[in-house]
């Protein structure tokens, strides 16, 4: 839990740019990243990476890109990326439509706020482990045709995890076809590094296109608000420390405000702040990589404190499987040290812990060989009874997510 003195640091940590910042901006963008890269090491902070050789083609394990990435998802599950390719106006657009939607009157956001049978809209009521979130939050995501000309109410559209809903084109016409862009430009972003993760893991760049595909993954893009902390409860975060649930996160930060924390590894009582770069996206490992990566890579436990003073937005794009997608260890990885994970169960086990207090969360623990957890033989009755093109209602499904009745 943070504590005042985290909050003092907060106050302090929005009051001023990274200090390196002014340093590196006369470099050009390559060598910015080498600069940041060695200035990162010293602090005790993730990496930065240059993914202009991404785009250049041509890569192999034995790349230093694919080294580059493997080791910084190995030491911290956590790193930045420039010369990613998306451009800036395109994410000034996306800041500027977040903001707006975030400025509607609460009486319009209520009429999108999510439900028990819908987890994509608005909601300020989420918690994290048990523990209530200090934000609002807007989710939207992938839809089985993909065919965003399609109305978001298009019986074509559903997912287990529901239907989109975005703000009235009348209140905020650019809201729902900028905001659309930005998703596939993110989901572009995303599948070069799922071929990073690939190659650093011994297997073709195209190993997880299977489970990938833009007709397959169900992902989903969240936009977050961050209010200034009114309460007086000085543990309060604005989450609370956990992992990200998917294959990786690629996460858009607010450079005024640097609230992100990461946890040490070197230092597992310690907590390092991810201060983001101007033009970068910030990446980290989620669930389901390590669980593929046979515990080689690291899903990070990080979490976000609040500030007194300063508003903070943030976006971050959740990278996600097929809902039918059974993960588990490479073969070319070893002993396992997983069983199999079938990813649309860990989603709505983890949804209906966001929504409501359904008991412990879901980790991917539970899946270790001889956890002995419930969820290993909850899961079969699960996919037995689940219709992954249907909206899940965590409510009615209420025997399939409580242990009592496993």
């Amino acid at each position: 839990a943070t504590t005042h003195g985290n909050r003092v640091a907060m106050s302090h940590a929005c009051a001023a740019r990274h200090s390196c910042s002014s340093v590196v901006a006369v470099v050009s963008h390559r060598g910015r990243a080498a600069l940041l890269r060695r200035f990162s090491s010293a602090a005790r902070a993730p990496p930065v990476i240059d993914l202009s050789p991404l785009r250049d083609g041509g890569l192999s394990s034995s790349s230093p890109l694919v080294r580059e990435v493997a080791d910084a998802c190995e030491q911290w599950g956590f790193f930045q990326v420039v010369n990613h390719g998306i451009d800036e106006d395109l994410c000034a657009r996306a800041e500027e439509q977040q903001r707006a939607f975030f400025a509607l009157p609460m009486e319009v956001k209520e009429c999108m706020r999510r439900s028990a049978d819908n987890s994509r809209g608005w909601y300020n009521d989420e918690l994290t482990k048990q523990l209530r979130d200090w934000k609002e939050g807007l989710d939207f995501g992938s839809t089985p045709p993909m065919d965003w000309s399609l109305a978001d109410a298009d019986a074509r559209n559903g997912t287990l995890d529901g239907y989109n809903r975005f703000p009235p084109a009348d209140l905020l016409p650019s809201f729902r076809p900028t905001m659309l862009e930005y998703y596939d430009a993110l989901a572009g972003v995303a599948t070069g590094l799922a071929r990073l993760f690939s190659l650093g893991l011994g297997m073709p760049a195209d190993f997880f296109e299977p489970y990938l595909r833009r007709t397959q993954h169900t992902s989903y893009l969240r936009l977050n608000y961050y209010a200034p902390y009114t309460g007086e409860d000085p543990t309060q975060l604005c989450i609370s420390p956990h992992k990200d649930a998917g294959f990786l996160t690629v996460l858009r930060q607010d450079v005024g405000c640097h609230s992100l924390q990461v946890r040490d590894r070197q230092a597992p009582d310690g907590w390092v702040t991810v201060r983001p770069e101007p033009a970068a996206f910030t990446i980290n490992t989620g669930d389901m990589a390590q669980i593929y990566s046979n515990n080689r890579y690291h899903a990070p436990e990080h979490r976000v404190l609040t500030s007194p003073s300063t508003p903070r937005y943030s976006a971050p794009f959740f990278y996600n499987p097929a809902y039918t997608a059974a993960v588990q260890p490479l073969p070319s990885l070893g002993a396992p040290h997983f069983d199999r994970c079938v990813w649309g169960y860990f989603r709505a086990m983890r949804f209906a812990g966001d929504f409501a207090d359904y008991g412990e969360e879901i980790q991917i623990s539970d899946f270790a060989k001889g956890s002995g957890s419930w969820h290993v033989s909850n899961q079969s009755r699960f996919m037995a009874e689940v219709d992954f093109d249907a909206s899940f209602d965590v409510e009615a499904m209420r025997p399939l997510l409580t242990r009592s009745s496993a």
